[in-house]
């Protein structure tokens, strides 16, 4: 059949793939369809992750946040820990964290059990989440008098994960950007730690002093105590210095580093301020699917032996 103009009709000439835009749609398309046909093996034992970098304004909290509602989402039973008296982690999991919340300060200071203050995430039926309150601000002096101060994080966790009704699969605990007595504790509760690490300038700042750390504490206080994954946040494709960033760290960490690197997204962004992960509040972005393949990466890896 002629065309109008007199040349052949193509078909195909609506999914034309030789714009930008409509590559990246394909693309989009293709990785949505990979992640539908995976099913991801749940842990035997729950892992226990506790999520740090001493440099803030990493995606710390983002990634704490989406990699647990990517896993939940796959059908694993998650717990996020809340350890930042800032309580971001709770504000974008959709649970309440008002000063007279109970909360992971009454769990680490006042001894409650952590079952009592453990709410369910809106996200997800099989995702979890103790709260931060600003109480957790003066922790850190409150610890200090208190027997076992660095264990007590630990013990608790045992405690619920021991006695929970049906049993779970991952914990990500989510620390404040520093090396206080609470990141400490999230050290000494967790066997592996996943370090967030943006794709900019001075990224590797401050990345020494964390591994040297995390030594000390595998040496005193946690010898199950590990770093698994390292996670490649805030890409920006289009610089020479991200990429070059990406190069350096994998060159540095070539069996930590996740093959999936989480774009910049004004998604990502936005989710949060309403009270949602992005894997809910715009599943298709480039910036969830990111989240999903990095969840699905860490589950089929599995916990270091």
């Amino acid at each position: 059949m002629k065309h109008p103009q007199g040349e052949l009709a193509d078909p195909s000439a609506a999914f034309d793939d030789s714009t930008p835009l409509a590559r990246e749609l394909a693309e989009i398309t293709r990785r949505r369809q990979a992640l539908a046909a995976q099913e991801l093996p749940l842990p035997s034992v729950p892992r226990v992750l506790t999520v740090a970098n001493q440099k803030g304004g990493v995606g710390k909290t983002t990634s704490t946040v989406n990699l647990a509602a990517a896993l939940a989402r796959a059908g694993a039973r998650v717990l996020v820990i809340d350890l930042d008296p800032q309580g971001n982690a709770s504000t974008a999991l959709g649970v309440e964290h008002h000063s007279d919340t109970p909360s992971v300060y009454d769990v680490i200071i006042n001894d409650e059990p952590m079952a009592t203050v453990v709410q369910p995430s809106p996200e997800f039926p099989t995702l979890f989440c103790a709260p931060a309150t600003i109480h957790l601000a003066g922790a850190e002096i409150e610890l200090v008098s208190l027997v076992a101060r660095e264990q007590r994080l630990r013990t608790a966790l045992e405690v619920f994960l021991r006695e929970a009704a049906e049993p779970f699969h991952y914990v990500f605990i989510d620390c404040p950007p520093s090396l206080g007595l609470l990141t400490i504790n999230a050290f000494v509760a967790a066997q592996e730690v996943l370090i967030p690490i943006q794709c900019e300038y001075y990224a590797l700042e401050g990345l020494s002093q964390l591994l040297r750390n995390i030594e000390l504490i595998e040496k005193h206080l946690n010898p199950r105590l590990s770093v698994s994954t390292i996670l490649l946040t805030m890409h920006d494709s289009r610089t020479n210095l991200a990429n070059q960033v990406v190069e350096d760290v994998r060159t540095h960490f070539p069996d930590k580093v996740l093959a999936t690197v989480i774009p910049r997204s004004v998604r990502i962004s936005e989710a949060p301020s309403y009270g949602q992960s992005v894997i809910t509040y715009d599943g298709s972005s480039p910036g969830s699917l990111s989240y999903l393949e990095a969840a699905a990466e860490i589950a089929r890896r599995g916990a270091p032996s």
